[in-house]
């Protein structure tokens, strides 16, 4: 039985020390949003999306975008919106996914659009 716990202490000892002197390289996990089969009526109806106390409309237009390109923000009646990760505020758009790479375009509502 000390023979054994001995060779348990050793080899313990060795995977530590081994393990030490290496850099370990970890990759993430790539991104990835999931999106509804079918997108919700109120999108497919113009709803808006209310955020930070202002009305965001959608748009007929579409970006093409990774999800690595894009920052989940919040979600709106069950439904996940994002930035892309380069925006800053004031942000400029907002997007749904519905998708793969395909993400709805939203914006403010103003008189000229």
């Amino acid at each position: 039985m000390k023979r054994l716990m001995k060779f348990f202490v050793v080899v313990m000892a060795i995977s530590f020390l081994s393990g030490c002197g290496e850099t370990v390289q970890r990759r993430e996990k790539p991104v990835s949003f999931d999106f509804p089969a079918v997108e919700p009526p109120w999108i497919r109806d113009g709803e808006p999306i209310e955020f930070e106390g202002e009305l965001w409309y959608p748009k007929d237009d579409i970006e093409v975008l990774s999800d690595s390109e894009v920052f989940f923000i919040n979600r709106y009646k069950g439904v996940e919106f994002f930035v892309e990760r380069i925006d800053v505020r004031p942000y400029g758009r907002l997007y749904t996914k519905f998708g793969n790479h395909k993400f709805r375009i939203y914006k403010k509502h103003r008189s000229r659009d």
